[in-house]
């Protein structure tokens, strides 16, 4: 058995690892990397391994850090099964065919100025067609219930609690009579997250590859993040402003809408306008609707109660799907919240939106979610007021916060709150964190090492190990 580890280590995104047992070679995840333009299109198109080598993938969740080169992967010729939950499928369904949507159409506006300076076009990841193609390869596994992959080599997923559908991945080897067990954890969301169940976790681990995003730092409880929200918004409110809130359309949004849909039942929400400017979020959400058996308790009371109306939505949320709907928001006059794609400024509609509205002091931009190195949102999030928008130099005068009660991924703390459970029930031989900027995994790494686990590890892109 032997793990390659080729995406998301010592960074975040572009989750893809590759691990092998009795001759067969399973992709976990083929997730999109986020980053400078040009690096991040050169290590999204090109693979370092042989596609047609790869027997089966099997995908933690819907994210497109995670999801969203598998059109990739079937442009490049695989041929093979994904494997996923069902409500994984469903949102991955609406995230995919959007990211073919948006790089088609961010390519053609950027090579209209390409055009215009008598520079070489460029050409999209993929296209729509690529994205069915993916789609249609999808076979779905409920929670807890192991299936076969290959001879000696079974599958089972556990609820990850990070968003809809998000899954660890358990992959039992029976390899000439000696067991192994490899748990793959996916993002671990946090406990007490609102629509979610928690975070599960299983026993008798031989070897984990663990997430590590937030190993070097904690968040504040889940509970504060509401009073955050209310505090930034009602600042806003009483200036008039904009609060422009960059959030993935999966996941955040919907946690948002819950949120808001609360303050207004008790009477808290101000007189504002709330526009979820995103088809990708007015899809994902009727998903949502769609999943009961991802709910916890508290949702599905919410969902039995005609008193507490709906908990995706209320009188002043407006769900936007259409373009010229979104448009005319740049114009808008008065104070409102618009929440839009994509959480990290990478590309999408929010895009225009700091266009027209990131430079007036009397905005905010809340961050409510992780922003990777090399994005636009993380450079506006460290200070940056001269950035460049489709090519274009734009200026950042409005009032920039983050929100870390928001985060879906579990913090220090609770990542080793996670490993020890599996620990309680069976000693992992091996740990390896991936999944998180360098400083973090290092962090952690530490700090698991300091909790006694013996071996744990930092791998580099393209380390390859025997396991």
């Amino acid at each position: 058995m032997r793990i390659e580890f080729w995406g998301a280590a010592r960074t975040v995104t572009g989750s893809m690892h590759l691990f092998e047992a009795n001759g067969r070679r399973i992709l976990l995840d083929c997730g999109m990397y986020h980053g400078r333009r040009k690096e991040a299109f050169e290590r999204n198109r090109n693979f370092p391994f042989d596609v047609q080598s790869i027997d089966a993938v099997v995908l933690s969740h819907a994210h497109i850090d995670h999801s969203g080169n598998l059109p990739t992967l079937i442009r490049a010729g695989y041929r093979g099964e994904i494997f996923s939950t069902s409500a994984t499928r469903d949102l991955a369904a609406h995230l995919l065919l959007d990211s073919a949507h948006i790089q088609e159409s961010d390519v053609q506006r950027v090579n209209r100025y390409r055009a215009a300076e008598g520079e070489n076009p460029f050409e999209p990841l993929y296209t729509k067609e690529h994205a069915v193609d993916a789609l249609d390869r999808f076979v779905t596994v409920p929670y807890r219930r192991p299936r076969e992959l290959f001879q000696g080599i079974a599958l089972r997923f556990i609820d990850a609690g990070h968003m809809l559908g998000s899954a660890s991945v358990v992959l039992d080897i029976d390899a000439v009579g000696e067991r192994r067990r490899l748990l793959f954890s996916g993002d671990i969301g946090r406990r007490g997250l609102p629509i979610l169940r928690d975070p599960e976790t299983i026993g008798d681990v031989d070897y984990v590859i663990m997430e590590s995003t937030y190993g070097n730092r904690t968040h504040e409880p889940p509970d504060r993040a509401q009073d955050y929200l209310l505090e930034t918004l009602t600042r806003c409110c009483d200036r008039g402003g904009k609060l422009l809130i960059p959030s993935f359309a999966v996941g955040r949004t919907q946690e948002l809408a819950y949120r808001l849909s609360q303050l207004w039942g008790r009477g808290l929400l101000p007189p504002i306008d709330v526009f979820i400017d995103t088809p990708l979020g007015v899809k994902s959400t009727e998903v949502y609707r769609l999943h009961p058996e991802c709910y916890d308790r508290e949702m599905l009371r919410r969902l039995d109660s005609d008193a507490d109306g709906d908990p995706l939505g209320f009188d002043r949320l407006t769900y936007i799907r259409d373009a010229s709907r979104s448009r005319e928001l740049n114009s808008l006059e008065g104070a409102a919240i618009i929440i839009a794609p994509s959480g990290m400024c990478t590309g999408g509609r929010i895009l225009h939106h700091l266009i027209h509205h990131g430079g007036d002091p009397d905005n905010t931009i809340l961050f409510v979610g992780f922003q990777a190195e090399g994005t636009l949102g993380r450079r506006i999030l460290e200070g940056a007021k001269d950035v460049r928008i489709y090519g274009r130099p734009h200026t950042i005068r409005a009032d920039v916060r983050r929100a870390g009660a928001y985060s879906a991924h579990a913090d220090r703390d609770e990542l080793a709150s996670w490993i020890e459970t599996v620990r309680d029930r069976g000693a992992p031989k091996r740990i390896f964190l991936v999944h998180g900027e360098e400083a973090s995994s290092l962090a952690f790494a530490e700090t698991l090492q300091s909790r006694g686990f013996p071996s744990v590890e930092v791998p580099e892109r393209g380390r390859v190990v025997d396991l």
